[in-house]
């Protein structure tokens, strides 16, 4: 899907948390029946539970790796917590909802953005038969999307999408 792509790199999502990579595989992200589509707009009170990832794909036997982070801690302009960990799901099965058939290594932390609007990014990585395990990291603040796909073998993303939210009486464009 080349729009999704361009969407991606003009948003910088690509540069900032991936390389470029091919969509194969769909990913739908709702939160409250609203689908995540990338530059969408949410409200801290809108994502403050966790979202429903439905993956598709048609290899039954395939299982997946879903991240989800903030580039943007504490803040675009000043981005030194960059990637902030928000969620960590690992072996779901094709064609099911992540979190009820998934192992969630990292619980869910809602998106509290503080100062301007930061990016929210959901990436999916199709795991290799016979993995070895994930560990959860020590921490949540600098996570990288990229380390840890190389880390655990994981290669390219399958998918991505993300979203912006700034803090529920926030207002204005982003600034970087």
């Amino acid at each position: 899907m080349q729009r999704d792509r361009d969407s991606l790199a003009v948003s910088r999502v690509i540069g900032d948390v991936l390389d470029p990579f091919t969509r194969s595989v769909p990913l739908r992200v709702t939160y409250n029946s609203r689908e995540v589509t990338n530059g969408c707009e949410f409200k801290p009170s809108a994502v403050a539970e966790q979202p429903r990832v439905e993956v598709g794909g048609s290899d039954f036997r395939s299982t997946y790796t879903l991240v989800m982070v903030d580039p943007d801690a504490p803040s675009p302009s000043d981005p030194t917590l960059r990637e902030y960990l928000h969620w960590l799901i690992t072996d779901i099965p094709a064609t099911t909802e992540a979190a009820t058939y998934g192992q969630e290594i990292v619980c869910y932390e809602s998106p509290r953005p503080q100062l301007g609007i930061h990016r929210y990014v959901f990436v999916l990585f199709r795991q290799l038969p016979g993995r070895q395990a994930v560990d959860a990291p020590g921490w949540r603040q600098n996570f990288n999307t990229r380390d840890f796909a190389e880390l655990y073998n994981l290669g390219s993303p399958v998918a991505a999408v993300y979203f912006n939210c700034q803090r529920e009486s926030g207002t204005g464009g982003r600034r970087m």
